[in-house]
């Protein structure tokens, strides 16, 4: 159970800096100086709450990172944090609360090594204010009286305080509460808040095989599982960094994966010498999954906005051998649909969303989101879906997914693009409207993650992995 502790103006949640704490855990300088990823830490959680920064991105680590981080710190930060500002502080603060509350770190040395951060980052004042505020928290802790707010009042009074103990925002908890119910919405918290799993999928294309890769796993005494709904892939909790290191990524042995988005692949269901689009996409995972499933017959048209994330979608394509049946397309999907007079046996949109079935990968991304971006996505969700379906040829396929839990985003999309695109008549074939029926995706994954309505779902509580989904349609004429 995540804790926070309710003091004047600094309650503060813990889990936007949980991984970035940690790398200053296992390092302590002498007391004349801060460490170097101390300092790092803290400009990382400003870079991110107050710049929009993603902490996966800002968190891997190569030669002289560290040194590439405090010189940005330098030409940028050194100047604009000199004035006490109430945020800065709080980020700090969250830093100290998380090693003291967490991390179960030395008290002294988490309250002398903040205090000497506030001073540099901010200003020698901030100091005093943080040295109080930490030693109140570690009397607070050593009399085991950290105060908790009480799960009592109201709905609204209930979400607040679910929202504090389990460090979500309230709005997240009051939409799940609403489709989910109470105990089912905690359970998904607790799911939010804990340390992540990977899955390594085994690139058949260059000839590895998942016993390949159990071997080298072995080899490099990462502890895994084999997927039990996917063939090419393998469960891995820890030692993803050795993973890395060891080149296995570099070489294009193996990509990193969620079964999840596996599954979804798998209700496209490509076949060797098929015509697929992928509508949005960048950064590409499905994609290049796609591409190995055709065999070397057939072809897959990546279309994204983002040119940049292309060309590195290109880059990976050759590296994992399978550029050879991927075209990459730069452009706009509503202006592409509206011009292309070609269409395709199947189309993936995997859309837009405000990624709620990722959050435990995600730390960030809950604090990022807002309630508004939901109805602005459902917008842009079914202008894309629209678009999309003009790309299908009769009697093909399309398949709208996301990585998101949330019925608006995923169910009532459906139902409602079925609305404006009814089966009807052969009479109406001439009509410029397109009609779609449900494909059930029985048969393509396992029945436990198929809904009465034939559509693909996965729940991080009830599968243990990233929540995703998908419906799969096929145009009548």
């Amino acid at each position: 159970m995540a804790q926070a502790v309710s003091l004047p103006r600094i309650l503060v949640s813990t889990d936007a800096s949980k991984a970035l704490s940690k790398q200053a855990a296992s390092t302590r300088k002498p007391r004349t100086s801060i460490s170097t990823k101390k300092r790092v830490s803290a400009v990382r959680l400003m870079r991110i709450q107050f710049g929009g920064a993603f902490a996966d991105l800002l968190n891997k680590k190569g030669k002289g990172s560290g040194d590439n981080e405090m010189g940005y710190v330098e030409r940028t930060l050194g100047f604009r944090t000199k004035d006490l500002d109430d945020r800065d502080l709080r980020l700090i603060l969250r830093i100290g609360f998380y090693e003291i509350v967490k991390l179960d770190m030395p008290p002294y040395a988490v309250v002398d090594e903040n205090v000497r951060l506030a001073k540099v980052a901010l200003r020698p004042g901030a100091g005093n204010l943080v040295n109080g505020i930490l030693r109140k928290l570690v009397l607070l802790k050593d009399n085991n009286s950290l105060p908790l707010p009480k799960l009592e009042g109201n709905d609204r009074a209930q979400a607040r305080a679910l929202a504090t103990i389990y460090s979500h925002p309230v709005w997240m908890v009051r939409r799940w509460t609403k489709y989910l119910g109470q105990e089912e919405a905690i359970k998904l918290m607790v799911w939010n808040n804990s340390d992540p799993s990977f899955s390594l999928r085994a690139n058949s294309r260059k000839g590895v095989t998942r016993a390949d890769l159990v071997m080298q796993l072995n080899l490099l005494k990462v502890p895994h599982e084999l997927s039990l709904h996917l063939d090419e892939f393998i469960r891995v909790k820890t030692g993803l960094q050795n993973v890395i290191q060891a080149g296995l990524l570099k070489e294009g042995l193996c990509a990193v994966q969620d079964e999840s988005a596996g599954l979804v692949v798998a209700v496209v269901d490509p076949q060797p010498g098929q015509s697929i689009v992928d509508c949005c996409a960048a950064p590409g995972g499905k994609t290049l999954y796609m591409a190995s499933r055709l065999s070397g017959q057939g072809l897959v048209y990546a279309i994204d906005i983002n040119k940049g994330r292309l060309r590195i979608l290109n880059e990976t394509a050759k590296l994992h051998q399978v550029n050879s049946v991927i075209r990459t397309i730069h452009a706009d999907l509503r202006t592409f649909a509206d011009n292309s007079t070609v269409k395709y046996d199947k189309v993936l949109l995997d859309a837009p969303c405000s990624g709620l079935g990722v959050l435990s990968k995600r730390a960030d991304l809950r604090w990022n989101r807002r309630l508004e971006d939901m109805e602005e996505l459902k917008i842009l969700q079914d202008e894309l879906l629209d678009a999309a379906s003009l790309l299908v040829k009769p009697g093909g396929v399309l398949v709208y997914s996301t990585c998101s839990i949330d019925p608006e985003e995923n169910e009532e999309r459906v139902e409602a693009f079925l609305l404006r695109h009814p089966v009807r008549s052969l009479a109406l074939y001439m009509c410029k409207s397109v009609e779609f029926s449900i494909d059930p995706a029985d048969g393509l994954v396992p029945s436990d993650f198929v809904t009465k309505h034939g559509f693909f779902s996965s729940d991080p509580v009830k599968h243990s992995l990233d929540g995703a989904f998908a419906a799969r349609l096929v145009r009548a004429f």
